[in-house]
């Protein structure tokens, strides 16, 4: 024994002290944020030199901002967080609603992370630590003591990308222990400058998933989440563009390339996976840009997809778009109508700078003919409403 922990000894003294630092960091740390039964938080921040912490965050009341170009955005809000006589500064949320937030903090007018939480969030080119309060609305994005589906990182073969597509693709439990079964797909899309992680990460996709599945809620399917910026072939980080930084301003957005090279992503999934190839056991929907995707795939193939969902969807773009995906879209939307898919689920909330469009969509939809179900929520452009889309969305496919 003497002689082992003279031997853990002389390993720990050799060890850099980077490693040193890193197993030893969590003897009394400071907890933030700290979420308490009743749902209220509190935010803390060990920093005495410091003149001046903000906290900001999806928990904070919204302020209004104005772009140059004249498009009008809800933000979230700030506080300041206040210093006690150790250099601790605290700030205290009252009671929130079962949700997930987002949040960061200001440290004299720099934007920093939370070094008390490890749980972080990237959107886009921003990381924002995040935390979920407890209870009924957000219980679909909690990990609970039940079968869970696998989630796999899968390139498919591209004729746009030289070294493929990558794919985040969901299958349900027990789908490696019954290879006699076949299931239905979603083909689920983010926005604009996401990527094939946007929904798992951002959106608790598997979570809400496995908890919808093992409930009874939802049918055992296979959920196909593609990469769906065709200037980039996987996320920012892993593409042998290397390690650029993230950017919404990319080529081809919306200009229906994309719509273009889809039918490839399906039939390498129909080839590669037990799936039930037809139109009554296959579905697409999209947030934003992704709406817009879903939109104008299911209109230039009727007869793929019964059910289609359009979340927040970018439905006014493309106009300008040279590419045959976006001609003729009042004759395609009929021949659509005339497919009759099963379910044309649309939803926005209220104050999303979307919303008037879509409006507009829908009287496009009630002139042409074509059946739909519109779902009206509170809030903007934001991902409390996506996740909350795709809780509710699930349940209504492949009945």
């Amino acid at each position: 024994m003497k002689n082992s922990l003279l031997i853990l000894a002389a390993a720990i003294s050799g060890m850099p002290l980077a490693a040193q630092e890193t197993i030893w960091a969590g003897a009394g740390e400071i907890v933030s944020p700290d979420v308490t039964p009743d749902g209220s938080v509190t935010f803390r921040i060990n920093a005495p030199q410091a003149s001046k912490i903000e906290i900001t965050g999806t928990m904070m009341p919204q302020q209004e901002v104005t772009t140059p170009q004249g498009m009008t955005f809800k933000v979230a809000g700030k506080a300041d967080m206040l210093k006690d006589e150790n250099g601790v500064w605290t700030y205290t949320v009252p009671t929130l609603a079962p949700e997930l937030y987002t949040y960061n903090i200001i440290v004299d007018g720099v934007t920093v992370n939370d070094p008390s939480n490890v749980y972080r969030l990237r959107d886009i080119n921003s990381i924002t630590d995040f935390f979920i309060v407890p209870g009924e609305a957000s219980a679909p994005y909690m990990v609970n003591n039940i079968p869970h589906g696998t989630v796999a990182k899968v390139w498919c073969p591209s004729a746009q990308a030289d070294n493929g597509r990558r794919l985040t693709v969901y299958t349900p439990a027990g789908y490696e222990t019954d290879t006699s079964r076949r299931y239905p797909v979603l083909y689920l899309h983010h926005g604009m400058g996401g990527d094939e992680n946007a929904w798992t990460e951002l959106g608790r996709a598997s979570q809400i998933l496995d908890n919808l599945i093992a409930q009874g809620k939802a049918e055992p399917m296979i959920v196909v989440m593609p990469n769906g910026n065709i200037a980039m072939e996987a996320a920012p980080g892993e593409t042998s563009a290397g390690l650029k930084q993230p950017t919404t301003r990319l080529p081809h957005t919306m200009d229906g390339l994309y719509e273009e090279s889809f039918p490839e992503i399906q039939s390498f999934i129909d080839a590669n996976y037990r799936t039930i190839p037809d139109k009554a056991h296959r579905a697409i929907a999209g947030l934003s840009m992704g709406g817009y995707h879903s939109l104008n795939i299911s209109r230039n193939h009727p007869d793929d997809f019964g059910y289609i969902g359009l979340f927040s969807a970018a439905v006014d773009r493309g106009q300008n778009s040279t590419s045959p995906v976006n001609a003729d879209p009042d004759g395609k939307l009929r021949r659509l109508a005339q497919a009759k898919p099963a379910l044309y689920w649309i939803a926005i909330g209220n104050e999303d700078f979307l919303y008037d469009s879509n409006k507009e969509y829908l009287k496009k939809l009630d002139d042409i003919g074509l059946n739909y179900v519109f779902v009206e929520s509170d809030g903007g452009h934001i991902w409390k409403n996506w996740r909350t889309y795709l809780t509710q969305f699930l349940p209504l496919l492949f009945k």
